[in-house]
């Protein structure tokens, strides 16, 4: 198997493990007797995304090779979620979970040596790539986006597979026990970190290259990327970045729930959608790696401002569709529309953020104002967004039975609307320079 194509699996492998439960944990949870703590569990990613990259990076750097420390990290996540897998086991399917503060420490744990990961196995990529003369700007693209197609095929497999009296099955019928519904998710994550794990330790080197001089405790902890503050564009840009991360884990950990609790009503019951929710929103996925390949074309055309603002009113009509539609005939066309536009509302400003913030930073700054942006987007913003999302909808909708019901609409409209003010607020204020080529 030639470099490119080892590099392709662990890129598969990585996103695989993290598509097994993001999108459809919510509806076991419910089960579990714990849907109104749906959004610490998303709210507990964006948590450990402040510190957690950090202080495996600094690892990364100084003591332990990166494609190691990331099978390290892997083999630690998979355990922890494999100890989540095996407590549901013992509630038994449908089932309240006994311990519910042992769980939620299980998938903490295993959560905070996952989200190191996503960096770490870039890491290792461009430094394979770079140390065999490769060009990472041209063939890191066609890697990484079998990282989607990992998230994307694990997602499916959860969505389908069937462990019931003893035997295993696919099926896209309603009525039963999907992994999408039971912890059966959790033992596929877990068991693909185990893998991951071994086959990092088949990569090539990522040799330590000792650093030259003295470095002080800002620069190591990328503290020093704070002073861009101090710019009024800068500091604009990253305030908004932390806005429009509140909206990245909504549709995650309620996209499904909102689906399947069609399932409680009679006349949508039997739909394929409100049945196979997770299946469903895959769309969002393919279309996220499809919208990869489209920035070049848009940047170039309409510049970075009018890029990142297509972003943020595509995360309009992201809330929109759903507040709009249903699973049945034309509604779920609005569902589908939505999954749609994702691609749109996720890449167009993590991607071009990234290049705007590599562009108006200083060499001796990049990697800390790229961790500062991450911060503020999957760190900062995505909790506090999370959070807020899940008093929304507790305070809207309730759990009756299986199914989280209630005014829905309502829910999607008031995050329909806080993204237009963001968006609006965004066209408004921030007016980054034409620097000439």
């Amino acid at each position: 198997m030639n470099l490119k194509a080892r590099l392709s699996v662990m890129n598969f492998l990585e996103f695989a493990v993290w598509g097994a439960y993001l999108t459809c944990m919510g509806n076991y949870l419910g089960k579990a007797g714990l849907g109104e703590s749906i959004a610490w569990f998303y709210a507990i990613q964006g948590i450990v995304s402040i510190f957690m990259p950090t202080l495996m990076g600094i690892v990364a750097d100084k003591y332990i090779q990166p494609q190691r420390l990331l099978g390290l990290c892997h083999l630690l996540a998979g355990i922890f979620m494999l100890g989540c897998w095996w407590m549901g086991v013992e509630a038994g399917f449908g089932n309240e979970l006994q311990n519910k503060s042992a769980f939620i420490a299980l998938y903490a744990l295993s959560v905070a040596f996952f989200m190191p990961t996503i960096a770490l196995s870039n890491t290792a990529a461009f430094t394979i790539l770079k140390e065999n003369g490769m060009d990472t700007v041209k063939d890191f693209p066609p890697i990484r986006v079998l990282g989607t197609v990992g998230f994307i095929v694990t997602m499916w497999f959860v969505n389908c597979a069937v462990w019931e009296n003893g035997s295993f099955t696919f099926t896209l019928a309603e009525n039963a026990h999907k992994f999408q519904y039971t912890y059966m998710q959790f033992f596929v994550s877990g068991l693909l970190s185990v893998v991951l794990c071994a086959y990092c330790f088949t990569l090539p080197e990522c040799r330590i290259v000792p650093k030259q001089g003295n470095t002080s405790l800002a620069e190591t902890f990328g503290l020093n990327a704070f002073k861009l503050f101090k710019t009024k564009k800068m500091a604009l840009f990253f305030v908004f970045s932390a806005l429009l991360g509140m909206c990245l884990q909504v549709t995650n950990g309620y996209a499904g729930p909102f689906i399947t609790s069609f399932k409680g009503n009679p006349a949508f019951a039997d739909t394929f959608a409100a049945n196979n929710a997770t299946l469903l929103t895959s769309i969002s996925q393919i279309s996220e790696a499809l919208c990869i390949l489209l920035i070049p074309f848009f940047l170039k055309r309409y510049g970075i401002k009018v890029v990142m603002l297509m972003s943020m009113f595509a995360w309009v009509f992201r809330f929109g569709f759903f507040g709009l539609g249903d699973p049945a005939m034309p509604g779920v066309l609005l569902f589908i529309l939505s999954c749609i536009v994702y691609g749109v509302a996720f890449d167009f400003f993590n991607v071009s953020g990234g290049i705007f913030v590599d562009q108006e930073c200083a060499s001796d700054i990049k990697a800390s104002a790229q961790g500062l942006f991450m911060m503020m987007t999957n760190g900062l913003g995505a909790t506090i967004g999370t959070l807020i999302a899940g008093e929304v909808v507790n305070h809207y909708c309730q759990w009756q039975g299986d199914y989280l019901q209630g005014d829905w609409q309502m829910c999607w409209f008031i995050f329909a609307g806080f993204s237009f003010i963001v968006g609006v607020l965004f066209a408004l204020l921030f007016n980054p320079e034409n620097k000439k080529k």
